[in-house]
């Protein structure tokens, strides 16, 4: 049980637990969900960590889909700043309480400000992390948001693999 599972069963939101094995290595933790669970890879999302203006203190979860890049100038925008890099990977997991790929979006140590990429209301549920490598959750974008805070936003860029 993670904090986001219980999180989630605490207010009530509708979810799905999905399971599946993990190789333990470090990388493309996204695409091994996509493959192990055998859904659309716009449709499962990577939790991400982003530094706006160069502030570490206030860092901005974004989530986008698997099949796309998190668009950092498009991120800036949304955040009406000049610039976002992607946090350092000590960053992301000191700060969200969680490891690298296994980032969720629920129930990290602080809420931290959060946008979802506009493409996840095209579905009526979508794949996040749960909180632990191996293990995703499928539930409504809106339930997502409400609990997260989040707002949606125009933030990903089509990859190569996917033109």
């Amino acid at each position: 049980m993670t904090p986001a599972i219980k999180l989630l069963r605490q207010r009530g939101i509708a979810y799905t637990i999905n399971e599946y094995q993990t190789d333990g290595g470090n990388r493309h933790f996204g695409d091994k969900a996509v493959t192990a669970l055998g859904q659309d890879p716009h449709q499962v999302f990577k939790t991400l960590l982003a530094v706006v203006d160069g502030d570490q203190h206030k860092p901005v979860v974004a989530l986008v889909p698997v099949a796309d890049q998190l668009d950092t100038r498009k991120l800036a925008t949304t955040m009406s700043a000049k610039r976002a890099d992607m946090a350092e990977p000590e960053l992301a997991q000191r700060r969200t309480g969680y490891l690298i790929g296994g980032i969720s979006p629920v129930a990290q140590k602080q809420l931290f400000t959060t946008i979802i990429d506009e493409t996840a209301q095209l579905f009526d549920q979508i794949f996040i992390s749960a909180g632990r490598r191996g293990l995703q959750l499928a539930l409504a974008p809106h339930d997502l948001a409400h609990i997260c805070k989040a707002s949606f936003a125009d933030i990903s860029r089509s990859t190569e693999r996917n033109r």
